[in-house]
């Protein structure tokens, strides 16, 4: 088992940082890269979750829980930094006194012309961590898009960032056989869907992604945003785990210990969960935010284990663990369970 020095440290592509709302500018430091996906929540309000990339520029933001088109506030998120970002004025992601959390990937800065795929696209992409953020202009006819991974990607997020329209997600879990049959929507909370219109019923390449006619991924004249991921040994993990409705829950094993989690039950109706360990630095992890909601954070009495080469399911709460329901989770990691040099991590 090998990896490569900087995904012994994981924190040079992925982090977590928790602040509190000044109402002022406010600078978020610290972090060990500088950061081109940043996903901001207030914790502590009814409030949505704001997505910031360097690919579409700082001051524009997108909402997970919603199908609003991408809106510009000049005092939101001014800027992308060497080691984090900084906010401006604006309450979306700076109340005064509002405490956040904000999740912060690391891509390839703002990205670069992209022609593998039928539609020319710019691509900001990390091949050593597994991320690319893709910038295109839909054409409402069966097409293909260079991600940029160089990696079979196996889950990406898109969207039409000028119309009203939904968030589509691919994701290797959600069938055994077909996966690219199906998406699920990032922003409600349905079961998988089953739409040909969505990636052509085509299956992703190391190179490009497939959609077809459908204007949430493919919009005629529209300008569209996706976030790809490709599995990292050590580092990042995309798959999916039957639940068995017992607090002896299913162990997923991931070659990590998880810094980031999201689960969504693909085979029913139900929130997209997300963890973290910041927000609980210790087991068992039950403050949840739901990436489809604008809720504050609750306890979701769907209690994770984080451990050294997983995470494993101590609760019976549907959202996370019922009996015979499948789930699709990723999970980014706090440490590899093995290091290049050998060293192995160590549980909660």
């Amino acid at each position: 088992m090998s990896y490569t020095n900087g995904l012994d440290k994981p924190s040079d592509y992925f982090n977590t940082k928790l602040y509190t709302g000044t109402g002022s500018e406010l600078s978020i430091s610290s972090l060990d890269f500088s950061t081109d996906w940043v996903w901001v929540k207030q914790r502590g309000a009814d409030a949505s979750h704001f997505l910031y990339d360097s690919v579409r520029g700082a001051t524009k933001s997108i909402r997970s829980n919603s199908t609003n088109a991408e809106a510009t506030v000049a005092q939101s998120l001014k800027s992308f930094d060497s080691n984090g970002f900084t906010l401006g004025t604006s309450a979306e992601p700076n109340t005064s006194s509002g405490t956040y959390v904000g999740w912060n990937w690391k891509a390839n800065g703002a990205g670069s012309a992209n022609t593998d795929g039928s539609i020319n696209s710019t691509v900001s992409a990390n091949t050593t961590s597994g991320f690319s953020i893709v910038n295109y202009t839909g054409t409402g006819s069966n097409a293909t898009i260079g991600h940029g991974l160089g990696a079979v990607p196996k889950m990406f997020i898109a969207r039409n960032i000028t119309d009203a329209e939904q968030w589509t997600t691919y994701h290797v879990g959600l069938d055994a056989t077909a996966p690219q049959n199906y998406h699920v929507r990032l922003n409600t909370n349905d079961a998988r869907i089953d739409e040909a219109a969505v990636w052509n019923d085509t299956a992703p390449t190391s190179s490009v992604f497939s959609v077809g006619s459908s204007g949430a991924p493919n919009g005629n004249g529209d300008n569209h945003i996706a976030y790809c991921f490709a599995d990292v040994q050590g580092y990042s993990k995309f798959g999916s785990y039957t639940g068995n409705g017992n607090s002896d829950g299913p162990m997923i094993v991931t070659g990590m210990k998880p810094a980031w989690l999201m689960i969504k039950k693909s085979s029913a109706t139900e929130e997209w969960y997300m963890y973290d360990n910041k927000r609980t630095p210790f087991n068992e992890i039950a403050k949840g935010l739901a990436a489809n909601l604008s809720g504050a954070e609750f306890d979701t009495g769907a209690t994770i284990d984080f451990l050294s080469n997983g995470f494993k399911n101590t609760g019976t709460n549907t959202g996370t663990n019922a009996s015979g329901a499948t789930y699709i989770y990723m999970a980014f990691a706090e440490n590899p369970f093995v290091t290049s040099t050998g060293v192995p991590a160590t549980a909660r």
